[in-house]
C-alpha cells in the first residue's frame, strides 16, 4: 500500500508535545507534582503501555510526539548529537530509548507512528546552540540558516531515521520556514534525504509555519505540514501540488494547553468533512510527564472515536 493510501485509510490521529520545558517545570500541572529533575528522570517516567493504550482507545489511526523543541533535550539516545554538542548520554539526550518501546507497544496496537523534528534544532540554547550554529545572526525578527547547521542536524535526524527503520511511518519537520529563517529547497534537501534514509516509504512534509490554506513547502515532500490555529480550514484537495492533505491543530486553545475547546460533534463532522474530500487530520493534546494523555482531552478524543465507528 502506498504511503498516501495507508495514512489516508487511517483517517484521523493524536499528536502531543512531549518537552522539557512542559513536563519538567514545578509550576505546570503537565509536571504533575515531580518537580523538577534531570531529563533522564523525565523520560524515564514515561509509562508508554499507558500512553500506547490511550492512543488506541481513541481509535486513532496514528500518533505523533515531539524529538525535540527549541531547547537541547532530545527525546531519544543520538549519539551524533552527543558529539557536536559535547554532551554526555543521560544529559540532553536519554539513555532510555523510549522512541523504540513506544514503537512497538504502538504497532501491537494497530497504530502507526510519526514523529516531530524541527528545522532550527537547539537554538535557544545558549550553550548547545552555538555548537550547532544555526543561524548567522540572532535577530529575533529574521535569521538566516546555514547549511553547516543544516549538515549537522540533518546527521541527528540521519541516526534517528536509520535507527528506527519502518517502525516510523512519516516525519512532520517543523520550521523549514523560507522568510523568517531563509530555508530553500538546497537548504531542506539534506532534512528531507536524512528522514527518508531509514525508510524510503516514509511521508516527509517541511513545514513554513501557518497559512491560511493548505500549502506544498518542498517540491519532494509527500504530504504537507497543514499547521492551523483552529479546525476551520479543510482541503481543497486530496493532493496538495501530489503532496497528500494534512491538517494539524491543536485541541485547547493554544498549543500544548489543557483546555477543551471542540466538542466530540464538532471535531468528528470536520474529521468527517477532511476524509470525503481525501485528507486526515490531526489533534493536538496535552501529554504529561508519565505519558498519560490530560483527561477532559482524551475523554473528548474517545468520544470522537466512538462516533467516527458510528
Amino acid at each position: 500500500m502506498k504511503a498516501c493510501d495507508r495514512i489516508l485509510e487511517r483517517k484521523w490521529g493524536v499528536f502531543t508535545h512531549y518537552l522539557e520545558f512542559n513536563v519538567n517545570r514545578a509550576e505546570n500541572p503537565q509536571n504533575q507534582g515531580a518537580g523538577v529533575t534531570s531529563w533522564n528522570d523525565c523520560v524515564n517516567a514515561i509509562d508508554v503501555k499507558k500512553l500506547a493504550d490511550s492512543v488506541a482507545a481513541t481509535g486513532a489511526g496514528y500518533f505523533v510526539i515531539t524529538m525535540q523543541q527549541g531547547n537541547r533535550f532530545m527525546l531519544a539516545p543520538n549519539a551524533a548529537y552527543d558529539e557536536i554538542a559535547g554532551t554526555k548520554p543521560g544529559e540532553a539526550c536519554p539513555e532510555r530509548d523510549v522512541i523504540m518501546e513506544l514503537s512497538d507497544e504502538l504497532e501491537a496496537r494497530g497504530v502507526d507512528l510519526f514523529l516531530y523534528f524541527t528545522g532550527d534544532g537547539p537554538d535557544d540554547d545558549p550553550v548547545v546552540g552555538p555548537k550547532f550554529g544555526a543561524f548567522v545572526d540572532d535577530d529575533p525578527k529574521y535569521k538566516q540558516i546555514t547549511m553547516s547547521f543544516v549538515e549537522k542536524w540533518a546527521r541527528v535526524l540521519r541516526e534517528y531515521s536509520l535507527r528506527y527503520g519502518t517502525r516510523v511511518k512519516g516525519w512532520w519537520i517543523d520550521g523549514c520556514y523560507r522568510q523568517l529563517f531563509g530555508y530553500n529547497d538546497r537548504l531542506m534537501k539534506p532534512l528531507y534525504e536524512a528522514a527518508k534514509a531509514g525508510n524510503p516509504d516514509s511521508l516527509v512534509a517541511l513545514n513554513d509555519g501557518v497559512w491560511w490554506e493548505h500549502r506544498k513547502n518542498y517540491p519532494d515532500e509527500e504530504m504537507v505540514c497543514g499547521e492551523f490555529d483552529n479546525f476551520n480550514v479543510l482541503p481543497k484537495s486530496r493532493f496538495i501540488h501530489g503532496a497528500q492533505a494534512f491538517n494539524l491543530s491543536p485541541l485547547g486553545k493554544v498549543w500544548a494547553e489543557e483546555s477543551v475547546r471542540y466538542s466530540p460533534e464538532y471535531l468528528y463532522h470536520f474529521i468527517s468533512c477532511a476524509n470525503e474530500i481525501g485528507g486526515v487530520v490531526t489533534v493536538e493534546v496535552v501529554i504529561c510527564r508519565d505519558g498519560s494523555i490530560w483527561p477532559k482531552q482524551l475523554d473528548t478524543l474517545i468520544k470522537v472515536g466512538q462516533l467516527m465507528k458510528g
